[in-house]
């Protein structure tokens, strides 16, 4: 599926883009930069955002379509490699200058249109997900962790409260390669957090056993679940800016799919043993169906801690889209200018999540249907498009082209029951009778 030799086969998209450039252009382009992070914090940077609470949901999402769904979590693992992989490519398809971001891939590929819809769907996905982010860190800590103790305030002085906080390093923190830290202590938390629910589930399920229900595949929520599952490998938005990153970008391909293996690893310890001792009770995040206990509290704990960790990775990747866009830059404004105005940027924009997260009614469905429609499209679909427009068809094998069909298939797939099933849950917000 993949080319043998990564850095031949993007001499080869070079020429294929332009034929007059050489290859020793595009390996200049893609030469050691000294002052960037290492690949270890690339790759904690993928594990971050990419595993997060996914890892947690995905008990449930076998609840939906039954066992196969595990093929389809090792299938849209394979999948998010390639276009993850491809998308990278794209960045340097011209052979002679590196493109900064997923929007100018899809405005080079389609034009205007082409990057404005990439932005939008990128702005609906990093900063939906950070003020999704900052409700559950707020609902965590009045419900779950300090509820009916001296500590309890209400949800909304809780998202104002970790919303200031994530604000300090996004603010005062200009790069990706800056925040690397925060990703390595999240990846840990989330690890963490999935070993001390895995364990109690197992203890209290040996000692307490109770007869459960399974499925090997429910067709008529399978497309549900696959578009639940594939939303796990979600990562492509801030691919490009954890690439800029790296000192080694030639690495970017190892780091990746040892990134998202690691995911999948996470992934298959929480959701196997999950489903199959819970059963069709079993609910999301994992967590709540586990007895209240010291243990269930830590797990809240921990995974707030992950969201706090991951949502300065979100809104740094976004941000800086932003700010080339805008020309707030050091080459454009000087040094002291680019930063009084990024500062100032930063700040309102941190100010227009924590207002969203907490005055705007059923904002998790209406992320929901906004996920669905831009998610899998985002991740599957766009990709292999501007990869075809950017590189060309004809000089593919037969076996990369139906790949990247296949990829395209499952991102409209996705996009399509997943909106159904987002439509029903906003019907039901704004229609709760109707529901009943």
């Amino acid at each position: 599926m993949f080319s043998s030799e990564e850095k031949a086969s993007d001499i080869d998209v070079a020429h294929t883009y332009s034929a007059d450039d050489s290859s020793s252009t595009l390996s200049d382009l893609r030469a050691e930069r000294p002052g960037q992070g290492s690949s270890i914090w690339a790759y904690c940077n993928i594990v971050c955002v990419v595993a997060g609470t996914g890892a947690l949901s995905l008990p449930y999402a076998l609840r939906q379509g039954g066992w196969i769904g595990l093929f389809i979590l090792g299938l849209s693992w394979l999948m998010a490699s390639y276009c993850g992989i491809i998308l990278i490519r794209c960045l340097y398809a011209n052979g002679k200058t590196r493109l900064d971001s997923y929007y100018h891939v899809g405005k080079a590929a389609f034009g205007p249109v082409g990057g404005a819809v990439v932005f939008f769907f990128n702005v609906i996905l990093l900063l939906g997900v950070s003020m999704l982010y900052i409700m559950l860190c707020g609902s965590n800590f009045s419900s779950v962790i300090l509820k009916g103790t001296g500590a309890e305030l209400t949800p909304a002085i809780w998202k104002i409260i970790w919303a200031c906080v994530i604000a300090v390093p996004f603010v005062f923190f200009r790069s990706m390669k800056e925040i690397g830290i925060f990703s390595f202590f999240g990846l840990i938390s989330t690890f963490v957090c999935v070993v001390i629910v895995v364990a109690v589930a197992v203890n209290d399920h040996n000692a307490n056993p109770v007869p459960v229900e399974h499925d090997s595949v429910l067709w008529d929520q399978f497309p549900i679940a696959l578009s639940s599952i594939s939303f796990s490998y979600g990562g492509n938005p801030i691919y490009p800016a954890v690439e800029a990153s790296m000192r080694k970008p030639k690495q970017w391909t190892k780091v990746l799919i040892a990134g998202l293996t690691t995911c999948m690893g996470f992934y298959f310890l929480c959701a196997v043993p999950g489903y199959y001792i819970f059963g069709n009770t079993v609910e999301s995040p994992i967590y709540a169906s586990l007895p209240d206990s010291a243990a269930k509290t830590a797990a809240a704990v921990i995974i707030t801690i992950h969201l706090i960790l991951a949502t300065p990775l979100l809104v740094t990747s976004l941000a800086l889209d932003c700010e080339r866009m805008l020309h707030i830059t050091p080459e454009y404004r000087g040094k002291w200018s680019e930063r009084g105005l990024r500062l100032v940027f930063r700040i309102a924009m941190m100010v227009v999540v924590a207002v969203v997260a907490i005055f705007v009614p059923y904002f998790g469905d209406f992320m929901s249907m906004l996920g669905a429609v831009a998610n899998c499209m985002i991740i599957f679909a766009f990709p292999v498009l501007c990869y075809w427009r950017l590189t060309g068809i004809r000089n593919k094998p037969i076996y990369e082209l139906a790949w990247g069909f296949l990829c395209i298939l499952l991102g409209i797939v996705g996009l399509i029951f997943g909106s159904i099933d987002a439509g029903r849950a906003l019907y039901s917000d704004f229609h709760p009778a109707a529901a009943q």
